[in-house]
């Protein structure tokens, strides 16, 4: 049984209620304040599930037409802010499989994506050593999250990036919070081994 709760606004906050109020009567205004709310999370999510930064862009505009295509259907059985991940995630996987037909898996830099996004914060006090070690540091463990099924990759940045709880994870994810559980247990277990054979 899938745990998408109950239909009701109880999860939407009065003033949320009332910006998806104004979206749904063609309220412009509405729709900017929409998306100054979300780009940065919808943003964020796309390039950790992509790791290209064109692509997450991309990915971005798609998610916002889409929402203000649905926002109608929106029915307040999440918060808005978990609804909007559910059409980022289905969107990504949607581009996912794109690629994979047209093989450009392996066309996804992530160390370009390092190069833009995973430096570590410049200070004076760190030596260069231990600077370049954290920044090799971060890149395998970037390299080991890319091979990870897409499932649970997902799982994984959604509760250790985003900080989602179990039950938001599988309203998200349109699963039983069992098997966020389960892909989430795979996920780690799969990351530690990648990386002990990285170290090794």
């Amino acid at each position: 049984m899938k745990n998408a709760g109950a239909i009701s606004w109880s999860h939407v906050e009065s003033g949320e209620a009332a910006l998806i109020a104004r979206c749904a009567s063609g309220d412009e205004a509405a729709y900017a304040e929409l998306v100054g709310a979300h780009q940065r999370m919808v943003y964020g999510l796309a390039l950790n599930l992509l790791g290209d930064p064109d692509e997450a862009l991309d990915l971005s505009q798609e998610v916002f037409l889409r929402v203000f295509r649905t926002l109608s259907r929106f029915r307040g059985q999440s918060a808005l802010r978990t609804w909007i991940y559910r059409i980022v995630i289905n969107q990504a996987r949607n581009r996912q499989r794109w690629w994979r037909r047209r093989r450009r898996g392996d066309q996804v830099s992530l160390d370009e994506y390092l190069g833009t996004f995973g430096d570590v914060a410049s200070r004076q006090d760190v030596l260069p050593d231990r600077q370049l070690a954290s920044k090799e540091t971060a890149a395998r463990i970037w390299q080991a999250l890319d091979r990870l099924p897409f499932d649970q990759r997902t799982a994984l940045i959604l509760r250790e990036i985003d900080g989602l709880r179990y039950e938001e994870i599988a309203f998200t994810l349109d699963v039983a919070i069992g098997t966020v559980k389960s892909r989430l247990t795979r996920a780690r277990q799969a990351l530690r081994a990648e990386l002990q054979e990285l170290r090794g």
